[in-house]
């Protein structure tokens, strides 16, 4: 969820204001990318609200050159995905399938995001409409460290639990080892990423110090529970001016498999004035992460977009048709994630709905380099 430093003077440092509520799949092959389901196909047998996942593991492990690794990664090209916003009528499911037939066909990866109240709103890992879903794509579930204040977090405004909490263990039994307990009942691999745009949490969370000794005790804790069925997925926001800050912010090779980054092109959005090309808003970051960071470990591009030219229609076309070029020539990035929501501000309609825009998007997602086989367990 955007939190870029344009942005972070506008975000009320917030105290410890809570009120705690305690708390079949499909086997996709190479041509898993091709067209949505139409709405309703697989309402039969969705799953209840608040009751564990049913194991979505099904189908045998795929095989050949261009299988994906046990951590998900594509040897033979990268995964794409989206972040889609709930539909009016509150369905993640509809707006996924609206979502995917605009663009042509099925996402590969679908990004999601909680907070920590443990309510079956947005406390719930793997809602029904998530393990619906992810019977055919793969799920990336973004836990934040926070009580959101309004549904969704539609107004931006949320309440911190405190990494120093979390890492003493304080949460365990109320909020982490049930939610972790849902992912195991999964059974099927998902990307998690705890705190995502780590770096513009520091202060209102706590140090960096106190961050990686939460993300690490989050770890500990789902091998504790036996949860083996996680690919960790570490992310900053990618604003280079606090890349010593992201050196701090690092767990460490060993509880990382993903390294996540979130670049846009803002332009009108903030105040900004500068046209950054997909290359331009994309390479400095993925070059500065694989130098000081790590050169194993794959990246994806966990959040992305552009806003329009008001003087020019077809830049924005052109931005995401520029990918798949582009994309090539960063081999590491193997995933690429698009964030289809505006954001706060005049100017930062970040969608591709319509337009100019979603023609260069859809014509991205056709390329054979996002083709890419997606797993079933």
């Amino acid at each position: 969820m955007i939190r870029h430093h344009a942005q972070r003077e506008r975000r009320p440092r917030t105290h410890l204001v809570l009120a705690l509520v305690s708390v079949a799949a499909l086997l996709t092959g190479i041509l898993a990318w091709f067209g949505p389901p139409a709405p309703g196909d697989d309402e039969d047998g969705a799953p209840s609200a608040g009751a564990l996942p049913a194991d979505a593991a099904t189908g045998p492990v795929l095989g050949g050159p261009c299988a994906p690794t046990a951590t998900l990664v594509p040897p033979c090209g990268a995964w794409w995905g989206a972040y889609v916003p709930y539909a009016g009528n509150g369905s993640l499911k509809d707006a996924v399938y609206a979502f995917e037939k605009k663009i042509g066909r099925k996402l590969d990866l679908l990004y999601t995001y909680h907070d920590m109240s443990n309510t079956e709103l947005d406390g719930q890992l793997l809602t029904p409409d998530e393990q619906v879903l992810g019977r055919d794509r793969m799920l990336m579930l973004a836990w934040e460290s926070t009580v959101w204040r309004e549904p969704h977090h539609a107004g931006w405004t949320e309440d911190q639990l405190g990494w120093a909490k979390i890492a003493s263990g304080t949460y365990d039994r109320e909020i982490i080892d049930p939610q972790a307990l849902r992912v195991k009942a999964y059974g099927k691999r998902v990307f998690f990423s705890f705190d995502q745009e780590v770096d513009a949490r520091v202060g209102d969370a706590g140090t960096p110090e106190e961050y990686v000794a939460a993300y690490r005790h989050i770890h500990d804790r789902f091998e504790e529970l036996g949860v083996d069925n996680v690919v960790w997925v570490w992310t900053v926001s990618g604003y280079l001016p606090a890349g010593k800050l992201f050196e701090q912010l690092y767990p460490g090779d060993d509880y990382v498999d993903w390294i996540g980054m979130d670049q846009y092109n803002y332009f009108t959005c903030h105040d900004t004035t500068d046209w950054k090309d997909f290359d331009r808003s994309q390479r400095p970051t993925y070059d500065w992460l694989r130098a000081h960071i790590s050169d194993e470990k794959p990246v994806m591009f966990a959040e992305f977009s552009t806003v329009p030219d008001p003087a020019d229609e077809d830049r924005q076309r052109e931005w995401y048709e520029a990918i798949p070029e582009v994309a090539r020539t960063m081999p590491g990035a193997k995933a690429l994630v698009h964030w289809n929501r505006a954001v706060p501000g005049e100017g930062c309609d970040l969608t591709v709905d319509g337009g100019p825009g979603l023609e260069g998007y859809r014509t991205a997602g056709q390329d054979d380099w996002f083709k890419q086989p997606v797993p079933g367990r």
